[in-house]
Parts: structure tokens; C-alpha cells; sequence
């Protein structure tokens, strides 16, 4: 039932693929503790197959292993969101100032990979390693159903979800919260 409420939340922020999206009310966002991505014992080991099916945006390889035990923030971006493209610019700027401490890594799905590029070259977030998801995977191993989210993933593999846009400032207070634990 929450993630249904979850789920018509985010749709309404970012319904359709036509570019028509409206944003979500800062009363209507949600932040939603998660249960680990698999029922492992060790999740943070399980993390990486969560990514098993992600395609590298920029054709490179990429390690989902590396992710086990590290703090991560999941950014999941569709490259028709108008919300999604209005806080890019500074999720670039917070995962840039944290790179030393943790991993930011963009998700975009729900698109063509031209289209996810092109977003990526126009909003300037080209040095946050993006993965793209064509076939929805990995959007559901985290219990995303819509954009924008973001999966705040501490170094045990507990991941608190967290639907609608995110403002730099409410991004980098979030991403010290993480840190802290």
C-alpha cells in the first residue's frame, strides 16, 4: 500500500514521457527507510546485484563489487523530466564537493539511451557515473517506480529511499546525515 502511495506520488511529478511533468509539493515527499536490496545475510554484499543488468552510459565497465560496504547515493533520473533536469545542476555540484567520501552514481531510466546521453551532456552531469537501466531492474530492486528519487545506501547495504526532487542544499544535509552513521 505505501509504495503504491509511493509510487502515484512520484508518477504525478514526472507522469508520461511527453516532457509535461509537474513537481511533486514539498509536502507530498517522501522519505521512506527500505529494506536492504536482497535478503542476504550480508546485504551490503548483495548490493551489486542489484546493478547486474545496468548498462555503463559512457560504454565503459563498470564494477558493482566496489559498491559492497561504501555509502552511496542513488540518483534516479528519467531524461524527460523536467524536475529531474532542473536539479541536476546541483547534484552535480554536491556529488563533485563529496567525492572523496562517498559515490554518487545516476540511474536514468525509462528513456532511449540517445535520450539519456543527451541529458547528460546538457545538464552537465557527465562526472557522476551513470548506469543506465533499460529494462527497469534495477529501479525495482530499490522500489522506484518513478523520478525523481534517491536511494541513500550506508556502508552496512541499509538504503533509505527517498521520492521526489532534491534541492543541492537538502541533498548535501542528507548526504552528511549518511556520512555521520
Amino acid at each position: 500500500m505505501a509504495g503504491a502511495a509511493a509510487a502515484a506520488i512520484v508518477l504525478a511529478a514526472c507522469g508520461g514521457g511527453d516532457g509535461d511533468t509537474t513537481d511533486v509539493p514539498a509536502a507530498d515527499r517522501t522519505a521512506t527507510s527500505v529494506a536492504p536490496v536482497s535478503d542476504a545475510d550480508n546485504s551490503s554484499a548483495a548490493l551489486p546485484e542489484a546493478f547486474a543488468t545496468a548498462t555503463p552510459l559512457d560504454g565503459g565497465t563498470f564494477d558493482a563489487e566496489a559498491l559492497a560496504g561504501n555509502d552511496l547515493v542513488v540518483w534516479f533520473w528519467a531524461p524527460w523530466c523536467t524536475t529531474c533536469r532542473g536539479e541536476a545542476p546541483e547534484v552535480a555540484e554536491v556529488a563533485a564537493r563529496y567525492a572523496d567520501q562517498l559515490q554518487v552514481i545516476g540511474v536514468p531510466g525509462r528513456g532511449e539511451l540517445d535520450a539519456m546521453q543527451d541529458f547528460v551532456d546538457d545538464t552537465g552531469i557527465g562526472a557522476i557515473r551513470q548506469l543506465a537501466d533499460l529494462d527497469g531492474s534495477v529501479w525495482q530492486s530499490f522500489g522506484v517506480y518513478g523520478q525523481p528519487a534517491y536511494a541513500f545506501v550506508d556502508d552496512d547495504g541499509e538504503i533509505e529511499l527517498f521520492v521526489g526532487g532534491m534541492g543541492g542544499d537538502a541533498l548535501a544535509d542528507r548526504i552528511d546525515e549518511l556520512l555521520a552513521d
